[in-house]
């Protein structure tokens, strides 16, 4: 099994983004360390409680920071962006750290419509255009412009012996579509929806189509995890991310919340139900337990491969979570 981490660069309250993207370097270099094979960072817009705003300086650091483990985003939210900018800035990272850079995309708005207008210039892109610039995009990577195209003539620039690893995330098949045409990998985001996992790997496998970099399907899935020594104490680190995903739902305040100010909380039936639903993204207790729901959701979905994500308040028990899990997959 291959571990990876999706990284938000959440902010703990009390703290700043600045500790938060500090801390993201800090886990990168630790779980590096620990064997994780990818180390990939999201891209989240007028949030007070997330950090990782733009992936591809995030990257850069991350990469200088560490050795060997890939670097990548989870992911580049394409429809936003200029294909030929995306394919410079990742060839840019290429160049720098050859044969570590994952170019992941996502086709998400990435928050409410003045935030998407402000990204784009005030100018309306829809979101049906996101496999047509997938395709472009990667014919800049590739500098395969075909002639007669409109942009025939226009390079990616740096040159680059190796182009960056290209994965798309998707939670239903439509998602899975885009990556399979495409000739991408494809990463399923069962941490937001784990209820289309199944459907849209088999359809991402049956639909697959070699192109450029990748002639096989190549896939893994991202999922909530909470390991400690303990279910016991696990289910309690776990309280800060539950209280987290219910202010996120309710677009709240963003930041993760400390254990003991969810204590003092009293939840309503519906938020305690919301919280149950919820558990579903997530994989919460001692090593071996998580462990063997992972190797189950690996053979449902039939990959070898996850992106772990764990936003829980205190920091050096997410670092031991991390640290809990690899360990208990080398054993």
């Amino acid at each position: 099994m291959k571990l990876g981490v999706l990284d938000q660069s959440p902010i703990s309250k009390g703290q700043t983004a600045v500790d938060a993207l500090q801390q993201t370097i800090e886990l990168a270099q630790f779980t590096e360390n620990l064997g994780y094979e990818r180390y990939w960072v999201a891209e989240h817009h007028n949030t007070n409680g997330l950090a990782s705003s733009s992936p591809e300086i995030l990257i850069g650091q991350i990469a200088a920071a560490t050795n060997t483990i890939r670097v990548g985003s989870g992911g580049v939210l394409l429809p936003q962006y200029s294909p030929l900018k995306v394919a410079e800035n990742f060839k840019t990272l290429e160049a720098f750290y050859p044969g570590r850079i994952d170019l992941g995309l996502g086709r998400s708005p990435g928050g409410g419509k003045k935030t998407r207008l402000a990204l784009t210039d005030g100018i309306e892109k829809p979101l049906s255009s996101f496999s047509r610039q997938v395709k472009e995009l990667l014919r800049f990577l590739y500098d395969d412009i075909p002639k007669g195209d409109s942009y025939f003539g226009v390079s990616a620039r740096p040159h680059t012996v190796l182009q960056p690893e290209t994965w798309i995330l998707g939670l239903t098949e439509r998602g899975a579509r885009h990556a399979a045409v495409n000739g991408t990998g494809f990463t399923y985001g069962h941490f937001i929806n784990p209820d289309h996992g199944k459907e849209a790997l088999k359809a991402y496998r049956s639909k697959f189509k070699p192109f450029y970099g990748l002639q096989k399907p190549k896939t893994n899935a991202c999922v909530f995890v909470v390991c400690a020594e303990t279910d016991e104490e696990a289910e309690e680190l776990a309280l800060s991310q539950d209280q987290w995903l219910l202010q996120v739902e309710k677009g709240l305040d963003t930041r993760v919340p400390s254990v003991r100010e969810v204590k003092d909380k009293t939840l309503t039936t519906i938020e305690l139900e919301k919280i149950k639903h919820n558990r579903r993204r997530c994989m919460i207790g001692n090593p071996s337990k998580v462990k063997n729901e992972l190797m189950e959701l690996s053979e449902r979905y039939g990959i070898n491969e996850f992106l772990i994500i764990t936003n829980i308040f205190d920091f050096h028990k997410k670092k031991e979570s991390y640290r809990l899990l690899a360990e208990e997959f080398e054993q």
